[in-house]
């Protein structure tokens, strides 16, 4: 709420713009000074639209005391930009990343005070560091260095724009960053696949719908945590994708948004995958019928013991286990996802087709596969000639 006091012929206007980290009053002031022709009525209609605009500035972290406002102070007007643009669960990591790194860090600086040297040593430190912010013995990731640093540098782009501070210290072309190995795309090669699957015949029929719509639509996990069997078109084989199911650390139930594109999608599903599903159908009424009022479904596929979506995170966890008891290499459940487009690109499935079918919102993300089938080929003539080149020196 914002304060005008009369001074002369001017008006001192105050805003409130909350507490900082020490507890200690944030205002936020500007100077009016009427025209010397306008009359008394002109003068409280213009002293009121100032009034109002100048709140609206401050609301908007578009006013500070010349980029005095420390880093921590600004946090929160970032994150209130940030969360209308962001995903609930990259906003939750947004603000760890904050409270366990950034903040302890740098937070005590001011704005206007951080210089590219302040940047380096944060990222000298980081990549120094022997242990992770969790406790755990090891040094950071340079994935995870670049994790940091983009983080900082958002924020600081933030507060350039609201002409906060008039260049941003932590421009990518003024900071030296650890190289970062080319990530190699994690699949499942056609022998582990056939393992893996054989395997999977003596696992609950859940878990075995799971993997295997996992691996024939491609879909993220949330995705596949957030079907519902009204999703599914048994006439025409159709599985339209909507949602995609996520639970934020210390909530008790899950909950919906759209898929990361914003957009559903229509899948065609194989004939076998329908034929599963049906059979699970069935079983999962029954399981309704047996627990009577103790059902607390939604109509979902993927459930927990009483009827509610199953955790995003179970998936994970189950999947890890299975692999490990079934003495089967580790790999994460997203490989699926990575197996599910080389397979069809390998198969002769235009890349467009497998774009559409995986949800991408740019062809360049589906490029990736294209390397990993290429990968695959070379691995599979390597074999051929280890196996077969009869001119091979076998005895080196």
């Amino acid at each position: 709420m914002a304060s005008v006091r009369k001074r002369g012929k001017t008006y001192h206007i105050a805003v409130s713009c909350g507490y900082d980290a020490e507890g200690k009053q944030i205002r936020r002031t500007m100077t009016f000074k009427p025209e010397p022709n306008m009359t008394e009525k002109q003068v409280q209609k213009e002293l009121q639209r100032q009034t109002v605009l100048f709140e609206e500035r401050c609301r908007n972290g578009e006013v500070s005391s010349d980029g005095r406002l420390k880093l921590r102070d600004f946090v929160p007007t970032y994150l209130s930009s940030a969360k209308q643009r962001l995903s609930p669960l990259v906003y939750e990591r947004y603000n760890r990343m904050l409270e366990i790194c950034i903040i302890p860090m740098l937070g005590h600086m001011k704005l206007k005070d951080i210089r590219p040297l302040h940047i380096q040593h944060f990222v000298d430190e980081l990549v120094s560091r022997e242990t992770h912010f969790d406790g755990t013995e090891g040094r950071l990731s340079a994935s995870s260095v670049h994790r940091y640093y983009t983080m900082v540098c958002s924020l600081l782009h933030s507060a350039y724009r609201l002409g906060l501070i008039g260049q941003n210290p932590a421009d990518r072309d003024r900071i030296t960053l650890p190289k970062v190995e080319e990530e190699q795309t994690e699949i499942f090669s056609e022998e582990e696949l056939s393992a893996m699957l054989s395997a999977l015949e003596a696992e609950p029929l859940q878990y075995q719908l799971l993997i295997h719509l996992a691996l024939s639509t491609g879909c993220r996990r949330g995705e596949l945590m957030g079907l519902k069997w009204s999703d599914i078109d048994f006439a025409t084989g159709i599985l339209t994708v909507s949602r995609s199911n996520y639970k934020l650390t210390g909530d008790k139930e899950v909950k919906s948004k759209s898929t990361k594109t914003g957009k559903s999608r229509m899948i065609m599903l194989p004939a076998y995958c329908l034929s599963m599903l049906k059979r699970y159908r069935a079983e999962q009424t029954g399981l309704q019928l047996r627990l009577g009022d103790a059902w607390h479904g939604d109509n979902w596929i993927f459930i927990q013991a009483d009827g509610k979506a199953m955790y995003p995170t179970t998936p994970t966890l189950w999947f890890s286990k299975f692999l490990k008891r079934h003495n089967l290499a580790h790999k994460k459940f997203h490989a699926l996802r990575h197996t599910s487009a080389t397979l069809l690109l390998s198969n002769g499935t235009n890349i467009k087709n497998v774009a559409a079918r995986l949800g991408h919102a740019q062809l360049k993300t589906t490029n990736r596969y294209v390397h990993a089938v290429d990968q695959a080929e070379r691995d599979a003539a390597d074999t051929f000639e280890n196996l077969l080149n009869p001119k091979q020196d076998r005895t080196a």
